[in-house]
């Protein structure tokens, strides 16, 4: 078949949006949460408004983790990887205590790997297992340094500040957890498990969910469209909308050094 061309935007303008968008998810991100921990006041009455605020914290945390995620790749500023580097290594220490060059190396390593034994985002004695691969995941990720980063932010929050425990809980606590869930089942799970009658189109182990733009985004910031990442990794998580659209995933022939389909 002909391939389609997927057209980004120059290395620049690139840049301007990946980090205008930065700003917004990781803003908004931090805002809500200086707002729940430091202004507002857990009651009967605001609770559908805390739960309201939960679930749209659960969500950026997924969205801040995908920045971070395109910084790895160097797509979130193309051809600045110390400005990668600065931006999603204070993230990713935010969100849960994680090491920068740790998990960008490991996620490499799934991309070199993935589906197949030593990939560090694949459980290959539990391949079609969630319970099972979710809680090798999550040990895996979450190490001693992450548990020490929480429970430190816990204790300050409850022990110096007076903040009750169930307003630290459901504000701080269920968010970033629930978006570990949300970010392993639509982004690794979803896309990698072994499925009866559901072969992988190639060696990326990978395939994309059918999700329409706006339950996408709504998911997992696009990152359900995965085997056009495994195939376009040079495509930031906007763009991977078009990367569908281009029908990237259904394409096959020679790839070029840029992940490009060329035949």
């Amino acid at each position: 078949m002909t391939a389609k061309r997927l057209i980004l935007p120059s290395g620049a303008m690139q840049g301007v949006i990946g980090l205008a968008l930065a700003a917004a998810i990781a803003g908004s991100w931090l805002g809500i949460h200086a707002y729940a921990m430091f202004v507002f006041e857990l009651s009967w009455s605001n609770l559908p408004f805390a739960l309201a605020m939960a679930a749209v914290q659960c969500w950026l945390s997924v969205g801040v983790f995908i920045v971070c995620h395109d910084a790895m790749h160097g797509t979130l500023v193309p051809g600045k990887p110390r400005v990668n580097a600065v931006i999603a290594a204070p993230l990713l220490f935010l969100y849960a205590g994680f090491r920068w060059r740790v998990l960008r190396d490991a996620h490499h390593t799934h991309h070199r790997l993935a589906g197949m034994p030593g990939d560090p985002d694949f459980d290959e004695d539990h391949p079609s297992n969630f319970r099972q691969w979710y809680w090798s995941f999550f040990k895996r990720y979450f190490g001693w340094q992450s548990l020490v980063f929480v429970h430190a932010v816990v204790g300050v929050y409850w022990l110096i500040l007076g903040i009750p425990m169930v307003q630290i809980v459901l504000l701080y606590g269920a968010p970033a957890l629930l978006s570990s869930l949300q970010l392993f089942f639509f982004g690794t799970y979803r896309p990698h498990h072994h499925a009866p009658g559901e072969p992988f189109p190639d060696d990326h182990n990978a395939r994309t969910n059918g999700f329409g733009t706006l339950a996408s985004l709504a998911t997992c910031f696009h990152f359900g469209y995965h085997l056009e990442h495994h195939r376009r990794p040079d495509v930031p998580w906007w763009a991977l909308p078009a990367a569908k659209r281009a029908g990237i995933a259904e394409q096959s022939g020679l790839i070029d050094t840029e992940g490009r389909i060329v035949a």
